[in-house]
């Protein structure tokens, strides 16, 4: 297979941008949750809302294109997990790959960039939150370097998950 061409994201891809954000979490945690939670947690991806990080500089998105369709993305952000960051820091807000590209390179091809770009920021930390059940992700990031370091309590609607964060010192 080969890989879509990853690229910065513009504001023409906003409404595919918020479509591929529900999509993903969607096809990955979308059995977890009551209709009503989820729905209420996809909220989140407006067009509207992408379209201002988009526009904010503090926020950087990458996503993978095969120019039908978006396919993967990840955000990088100012940290917003409750908790301190020891120093300069940047958290990886999303990452996500739709289930028909994963095991191809995509993510670490993502992940790459993630990498470069926190370290271009001048962050000496870079943070995330991954959900504790989601081992498969967690093993990624492990393969990384990233160590846990905390809890979140990740709001779903009215469904409280707990989540693992992990830092990774840059």
């Amino acid at each position: 297979m080969t890989l879509p061409t990853l690229r910065d994201a513009v504001p023409a891809d906003v409404p595919a941008l918020a479509a591929l954000a529900r999509r993903t979490f969607t096809e990955t945690f979308g059995h977890l949750y009551r209709p009503e939670d989820l729905a209420a947690f996809l909220q989140n991806h407006t067009p509207e809302r992408w379209a201002v990080e988009l526009a904010d500089p503090a926020f950087a998105v990458r996503v993978a294109d095969t120019g039908a369709e978006l396919v993967a993305y990840a955000k990088l952000g100012p940290p917003s997990l409750p908790f301190e960051p020891r120093g300069p820091s940047i958290e990886l807000r999303q990452f996500y790959v739709l289930a028909p590209f994963h095991g191809t390179g995509l993510a670490r091809a993502l992940m790459d960039w993630v990498l470069a770009r926190a370290r271009a920021g001048g962050a000496a930390d870079l943070y995330l939150s991954v959900f504790v059940d989601n081992h498969r992700a967690q093993a990624f990031y492990a393969r990384y370097g990233f160590e846990r370091v905390g809890r979140y309590d990740f709001q779903v609607g009215g469904h409280v998950d707990e989540d693992h964060v992990m830092r990774l010192k840059l």
